[in-house]
């Protein structure tokens, strides 16, 4: 894998907070090569190490998008809802960003399933069909299809298991990474200090609770995917 330049900047990553982990009697020991010092009961990153371990994932998901692979991009905490979305968004990356239903991927014929329901739902809906059907049917569907866009509208176009998955908050999706671990699907983790990066092929030490931070790591991810994507679509283009 080439190596390049990603302008990690480590004034950026101060102002979003990305320094900042959790109080030290709640850390897990793995995390003490990732940690620079301790303030106030604070555990503080070592900010050079989050920027060598994102340079590492940056790489990985370019080359990975220049090859054409499929990110999918995990992250349900409300502090990190928003920004999941819009990062995969910009990215055509697929998304989790409600909830993580047990079984995404290890049992994903049940998923394709829902889905196929999901997109025949929604074009009964678009072409007016749904409101042709009586009131109290037409009502249930009506709520069926709410709750699939809710939980499976960031994977509504997903037909295969991705290739590489990135998880915002290792604790609170780890049937997410248990998953990919079992089906042999590499994982990036953003991980706090009360994570465990071993559970990771590419951890990021990284503050997993504030907006800005989770924000932050996610742009220079998703402007890395959309140089690998670029960079494919230019090669495809000199071979034409």
């Amino acid at each position: 894998m080439q190596q390049r330049n990603w302008n990690i900047d480590s004034e950026e990553m101060m102002e979003a907070g990305v320094h900042f982990g959790h109080q030290a009697q709640k850390w897990n020991p793995k995390m003490a090569p990732y940690i620079f010092t301790e303030r106030k009961g604070i555990h503080i990153l070592n900010l050079t190490q989050t920027a060598r371990f994102l340079s590492e994932a940056c790489d990985s998901v370019s080359d990975a998008a220049n090859e054409g692979k499929q990110f999918l991009i995990v992250g349900t905490k409300y502090q990190a809802a928003d920004s999941i979305a819009s990062a995969a968004t910009r990215a055509r990356c697929h998304y989790v960003n409600q909830k993580w239903l047990g079984g995404t991927l290890t049992n994903w014929s049940t998923i394709e399933t829902r889905l196929l329901k999901f997109r025949d739902l929604e074009d009964k809906k678009e072409t007016g069909r749904l409101h042709r059907l009586p009131r109290k049917e037409a009502a249930i569907l009506e709520r069926q299809l709410s709750q699939l866009r809710k939980y499976l509208g960031g994977i509504k176009y997903m037909t295969n298991l991705p290739d590489i998955v990135t998880i915002a908050d290792q604790r609170k999706e780890y049937t997410a990474i248990r998953e990919c671990i079992t089906l042999g699907i590499p994982t990036i983790c953003i991980v706090d200090t009360d994570c465990d990066p071993d559970l990771t092929d590419v951890p990021i030490p990284a503050n997993d609770d504030a907006r800005s931070s989770i924000r932050w790591i996610l742009n220079e991810l998703t402007l890395a995917i959309r140089e690998g994507r670029s960079n494919r679509m230019l090669s495809e283009g000199s071979r034409v």
